[in-house]
């Protein structure tokens, strides 16, 4: 008896060690397109905008959102460390002394026995063992930009971060802030730079303003490891900089393809689209707002032109809104612990599964394989393809033609993918010619959204 004891207790203890084991560390491809884990396996970065997880959500909170984020296949969170210099989380604790960037208030006695810091502790460790990495940022742009954060304060408190959350395996380091690069340049790059000094594990982004992208500045700078943009809130009718470099209105395609021509070569993707649920703009509560379908069409064609990964976000989750509390933002008008299940949330991972069902590496933008794609916006067409599938997307369910002689493979099965509920339907038989045409199911209008899935052999 005393024996089956034994074993029964090593046994469970083997268990526990082996759910606590680290997750892998997040490194860049080979190709320098995409990410991976330290041991080589493909990472498609699934992220939310968890904002102000650290100060709105207490512990249990916390590991309820992680929890639910996890079941849905998002395995990033976006979130800041500091939001405003007077940052303090749900239990009282301030971030730092006397709003001091260079002064971080660890060890003061909390609700529960705890500081700022070490709740933070606590969630990147939570998150952990639900196989989710937090990519932090440091301090938000409106701080840097209003002249609140000198290089030298800067300098430290990056030290005091990379010192302090280095050692967590399931970390990004996110600079910047919904900010231009440009505001507050020498501080951003103090940040990357110190990060990377005493930081030489994890990966470091940067968080732009709507309609811009990070190699907008710091393409070139030794710290950025791979690019992110905003493709931001506004739509067609809304979005007044059209004439200014690199602003596309909702086509946040033209990002991935801007930033896939750049030297040298980073991954890039769409680190926050329009959210579901906000009005268009933001600022007027009586717009319209975003749906399910519209978050689908930025997110599938991002990636399907390039992009590693993709951030969702939706309006009342991003603040962690309750509705008796003040502060709300942008028209919000729900609880988050209602929304976090909107209808876009659950239909994430039907891309993510997607792309991670098919070989990883060799994926390309493949905008060559269609054969007319004359129409723009709503009705354009995005294709990509690997060494031997292809897919195309279309957000309204259009006909197109696929050019077969594009391919590098002999296609010789075809079926329908729905973004909405990752169910297929097969597509008995396609005419055998260089140039195919292919309708979709339904009829044409915004949101009747599919994948044409092309697959064969190797030529």
């Amino acid at each position: 008896m005393t024996k089956i004891i034994i074993t029964i207790g090593l046994f469970l203890i083997a268990v526990a060690t082996s759910a606590q084991k680290p997750l892998p560390l997040l490194k860049i491809s080979a190709n320098k397109r995409y990410f991976q884990t330290a041991d080589g396996k493909p990472f498609f970065w699934l992220g939310d905008t968890g904002w102000l997880l650290f100060t709105k959500c207490s512990r249990e909170e916390a590991i309820q959102y992680l929890k639910t984020r996890r079941q849905q296949g998002f395995n990033v969170v976006q979130v800041m460390v500091l939001h405003t210099l007077r940052a303090a989380n749900v239990y009282g604790d301030s971030a730092l002394v006397n709003g001091d960037i260079a002064k971080p208030k660890t060890e003061q006695q909390g609700v529960i026995g705890h500081d700022y810091w070490s709740h933070i502790d606590f969630v990147i460790n939570e998150a952990a063992k639900r196989g989710i990495y937090l990519a932090l940022v440091p301090v938000w742009g409106s701080n840097v930009k209003e002249g609140k954060v000198t290089v030298a304060q800067a300098g430290v408190y990056a030290k005091f971060l990379a010192e302090r959350y280095g050692k967590y395996n399931n970390i990004i380091w996110l600079n910047g802030g919904d900010i231009k690069g440009s505001d507050g340049l020498e501080v951003w790059n103090t940040i990357g730079t110190t990060i990377k000094k005493y930081d030489h594990k994890h990966l470091v982004g940067f968080h732009p303003r709507g309609r811009t992208s990070s190699s907008e500045w710091f393409q070139q700078a030794p710290w950025l490891d791979f690019n992110m943009f905003q493709s931001g809130h506004k739509d067609y009718a809304q979005d007044t900089s059209s004439n200014e470099q690199h602003h596309f209105g909702e086509d946040n395609w033209k990002y991935v393809r801007a930033d896939y021509a750049q030297t040298p070569v980073k991954p890039t993707m769409d680190g926050e689209p329009s959210y579901e649920n906000i009005p268009h703009g933001l600022h007027d509560s009586l717009a319209t707002r975003w749906t399910a379908a519209d978050v689908r069409r930025y997110a599938w064609w991002s990636v399907f032109a390039g992009g590693a990964g993709f951030t969702y976000g939706e309006s009342a989750v991003m603040q962690f809104n309750r509705m008796a509390n003040k502060g709300a933002n942008y028209g919000v008008n729900k609880n988050w612990t209602e929304t976090i299940h909107a209808e876009g949330a659950g239909q994430m991972k039907y891309l993510k599964q997607l792309i991670l069902s098919k070989r990883y590496f060799d994926r390309t933008p493949a905008q060559e394989i269609i054969a007319d794609n004359a129409l723009d916006r709503y009705g354009y067409i995005v294709a990509t393809k690997g060494t031997n599938y292809a897919m195309v997307y279309t957000y309204t369910g259009r006909h197109f033609s696929v050019d077969f002689s594009k391919l590098s493979f002999k296609a010789t099965a075809a079926e329908w993918y729905n973004p909405k509920n990752g169910h297929t339907e097969a597509i008995d038989k396609f005419e055998k010619a260089t140039v195919v045409e292919f309708n979709p199911p339904g009829d044409e209008k915004a949101g009747n959204d599919w994948v044409l899935l092309l697959q064969g052999a190797n030529k």
